[in-house]
């Protein structure tokens, strides 16, 4: 009756259903493999396919990024697909929003809020950060 933890009950589990009712532990899982920390180039890359919403270019930069060196970085494949959702859904907001009173004065809020959030991106994954941006509709995976 004073027992505290589930190893204070076990030498009366034990006495009671034998050595069968001690559960017992699960194996170990796999080791997790670590990734290899990114390269310059690759930061650079990766900084670039957020910083391209912030000179105009939003969908194409990250996807081109995408589809060139995330065949061979999985750093730039996961920053350029983040930016990449994220941009998507940017643009998304920008064409359905001024449908309604209220989105209208949204409109450049978000735009705002898009440099901004694109530029800490950028120097996230110069830093090698793993960024994820607030709000985003994930659809490419």
């Amino acid at each position: 009756m004073t027992a505290r933890t589930h190893g204070d009950l076990m030498p009366i589990m034990t006495e009671l259903y034998g050595a069968q009712a001690v559960p017992r532990l699960a194996p170990l899982p796999p080791p997790v493999r670590h990734e290899r920390a990114p390269e310059s180039n690759e930061r650079l890359g990766a900084a670039v396919g957020h910083l391209l919403m912030v000179l105009g270019i939003p969908i194409a930069g990250p996807l081109i990024l995408l589809l060139t060196g995330g065949k061979t970085s999985p750093y730039i494949r996961r920053q350029a697909v983040e930016a990449l959702n994220f941009q998507i859904t940017v643009v998304g907001a920008t064409f359905l929003l001024p449908f309604t009173v209220i989105g209208v004065v949204l409109v450049p809020v978000i735009w705002v809020a898009a440099v901004v959030l694109s530029i800490i991106g950028g120097i996230s994954s110069l830093t090698e950060g793993n960024f994820r941006y607030p709000l985003t509709v994930r659809m490419v995976k």
